[in-house]
Order: C-alpha cells, then sequence, then structure tokens
C-alpha cells in the first residue's frame, strides 16, 4: 500500500535529468575566457568566449559564444569571426567554429557560414559548408569557401553572385 502511495504521490513529477551531456564531463569549466595565442611573441590571435569546457586527455576546449579575433604582423586586427559554439585544439592550434558563424573585416567584408575551420598550419580559413560573402564592390554565394585569415585570398566553389552594380 506504501508502495502505491509513493506512485502516485510521484506521479507527473519529472526527476532531474538523467542524460548525461558533453559539456557534464569537462575537466574543468571556465566563464569569461580571454586567451591570447602567439608566435615568436607576437599574438596572432585572441580567444574569446563565454564559456570554455577543457578536456585534458583530448587536450581541446569545446567554446560556447565564441569570438575569435585574428591579427597583422604589425598587431592590427584583420578579422573578427563569431560563433555559437567553437573547439580550439592545444596541440595543433587549429580551430572550428560552428553554428551561426559570422566574419568580420575592419573595411566591411562580411562572410556567413554554418561552420569555419582554421588550420594554424597553412593559416586559413575553410569551410566545405555553403556561404555568403559580402563586400561593397561583391556579393558571392558558393558550396565550399578557403581564404586567409585578412579574407584577402579567397577560393570557393560554385560560385553564384559577382560584382555589384
Amino acid at each position: 500500500m506504501a508502495y502505491a502511495a509513493a506512485a502516485l504521490a510521484c506521479r507527473g513529477v519529472e526527476g532531474p535529468p538523467t542524460t548525461i551531456v558533453e559539456a557534464d564531463s569537462a575537466d574543468q569549466v571556465l566563464f569569461g575566457l580571454a586567451h591570447n595565442v602567439t608566435t615568436d611573441g607576437m599574438r596572432v590571435v585572441r580567444i574569446e568566449a563565454d564559456t570554455a569546457y577543457f578536456y585534458e586527455n583530448a587536450q581541446i576546449t569545446e567554446l560556447r559564444q565564441l569570438t575569435i579575433v585574428f591579427f597583422s604582423p604589425q598587431g592590427a586586427e584583420t578579422s573578427r569571426i563569431t560563433a555559437e559554439w567553437g573547439r580550439y585544439e592545444w596541440r595543433t592550434g587549429n580551430m572550428v567554429a560552428r553554428t551561426n558563424v559570422v566574419g568580420i573585416t575592419p573595411d566591411g567584408r562580411r562572410l556567413t557560414t554554418s561552420k569555419l575551420e582554421y588550420n594554424k598550419l597553412s593559416n586559413r580559413l575553410e569551410t566545405d559548408e555553403p556561404f555568403v560573402f559580402d563586400s561593397p564592390e561583391e556579393h558571392l554565394e558558393g558550396s565550399g569557401f578557403s581564404a586567409d585569415p585578412d579574407f584577402r585570398n579567397v577560393r570557393a566553389t560554385d560560385i553564384r553572385g559577382g560584382v555589384r552594380n
């Protein structure tokens, strides 16, 4: 009888979630991350995130509400990338931005896509996802994109669009 009463009393009451999400297993969680990446003592990238989940064994950090800022050798900002999520690989310095990715340069060029990867060794930004690239002079759309962090040396696949009138 006590079991029946307990069962009826608990009916409709939800317990705590039983699904473990990736962030639950992080070795460390940091709120308000700001990290500078340097090469030969010069800042080349600044990584900012609302929340950072550190996974020591995998040597990665998952980042929420991510901003990546690239700098020229002279220290000037060359581009700023924002995304809802991202990943930083400690060993390689490679990064991935995903979900509502927007890249903007100081002179007004803008890239939007769902995923953008940065390869530190080649110093290239790449995506194999559909993208839109706008500048004061042109509007381009395509199915893949590769560029330097300044968005100057650009290669794209399946390009549509062109010079603005």
